[in-house]
């Protein structure tokens, strides 16, 4: 069913009661074009099946009530169905879902939000932005991350694990094996910087030893897996910084397999979308057949039914994905030149991070499959 949105250049008239909020005003792209430029705007783009997406849609709703029921509101809070505006979404570089982007001077201006995901993180980055400052009492309640690690206090520690997933160290200053650890495990937080499925922090036990005492913390570091504010595994393996990811990315892939059987009615995605900002963790574990492509390339065009239907082959396969890139993309297009991409489409086998050859057969299902299935096997001798 389509809706009539009513904007003013100042006041949002109103928005209606859907899956995703009755508080956020919902855009096609003629009312995003006419609306964007009149006052700042943030928008998440989204895809109805999106599990990230329903997840954040309550935060999302109780942002659009507080800013968007003022009468001179200094922001609209709104969304973008990209199944419906998929020209718009890919105008604005929308590549994931969801993508989080604050305009303040028009639709040239968009910054995309890369931080935590609750409210009042949210309302930190809006008050950023726009060069205003939070009401009293509402400070954030999450710390900044400095290259993706995130120092928590006893006032931030519990409403920032309590969704999501989260590697901590617990750690006390004087401790040398803490001292030690933290080269690696600041490298552990900048490989997950831009990764937004987990967050890499630090509490100081010296100083929160209730927190501590509460996660069974009986030693210095303890590193914890932490999945929405429940202790799922303590790391025990060696304590350099790959042996951190590997456990970490394990720790991820076995998260989303469990997420995908309790989502029976959000099927996993054929064709996996990668970017610069999660190619390498993607790529870590398993075989990764990645497709560069341009969407004007005729030979991708071609291909691409054919190569959707790859991916359902080996949907829920615990060692295959099939993914793509599309190179056109500025945030992808350095990535593609570290690729050695020189045409298109360029498809490469990817075993644990390592490009293991490129596909140079012909380009048809049983041809492609086959080329996967013979190097699992060929790994399984």
């Amino acid at each position: 069913m389509n809706y009539l949105l009513c904007i003013t250049s100042l006041v949002v008239v109103g928005s209606l009661a859907e899956e995703y909020g009755s508080n956020t005003v919902s855009f096609t792209s003629d009312t995003f074009a006419k609306s964007v430029p009149e006052k700042p705007h943030f928008v998440m783009f989204y895809a109805p099946w999106c599990g990230h997406c329903k997840r954040l849609s309550p935060t999302w709703d109780d942002l659009g009530k507080k800013y968007n029921s003022e009468e001179e509101g200094e922001i609209v809070v709104g969304k973008v169905d990209c199944t419906q505006h998929t020209a718009l979404c890919s105008s604005l570089d929308v590549t994931g879902y969801p993508t989080l982007k604050l305009f303040s001077k028009g639709i040239e201006s968009g910054v995309k939000y890369r931080g935590p995901r609750d409210l009042a993180s949210l309302e930190r980055f809006i008050a950023e932005q726009l060069g205003t400052e939070l009401k009293a009492g509402e400070q954030a309640s999450v710390p900044e991350a400095v290259t993706g690690l995130l120092e928590y206090t006893d006032v931030t520690f519990k409403s920032s694990v309590l969704h999501g997933r989260h590697f901590i160290k617990f750690y006390a200053p004087w401790c040398g094996h803490c001292q030690r650890l933290a080269p690696a495990w600041e490298s552990l937080a900048k490989s997950f910087e831009h990764d937004h499925s987990v967050k890499i922090g630090k509490l100081d036990c010296t100083r929160y030893q209730d927190i501590c005492n509460e996660y069974e913390v009986k030693g210095y570091p303890t590193l914890l897996w932490i999945e929405d504010g429940k202790k799922i595994e303590k790391y025990s393996g060696d304590r350099s910084h790959e042996d951190l990811k590997k456990f970490a990315v394990g720790m991820l892939s076995d998260s989303a397999s469990d997420q995908q059987k309790e989502d029976t009615d959000e099927p996993q995605p054929p064709v996996i979308v990668l970017t610069s900002e999660n190619f390498e963790n993607a790529i870590e574990r398993g075989y990764t057949l990645v497709k560069f492509f341009a969407p004007w390339c005729g030979h991708c065009k071609r291909m691409a039914p054919i190569y959707e239907e790859l991916g359902r082959k080996f949907v829920g396969h615990d060692k295959v994905k099939i993914a793509k890139v599309d190179c056109t993309q500025e945030v992808n297009r350095g990535l593609c030149s570290e690729q050695n991409v020189n045409g298109f489409p360029t498809l490469y086998l990817y075993k644990d991070a390592n490009n293991i050859g490129e596909y140079n057969g012909d380009r048809s299902l049983d041809d492609m499959a086959s080329f996967i299935t013979r190097n699992l096997e060929h790994d399984e001798l």
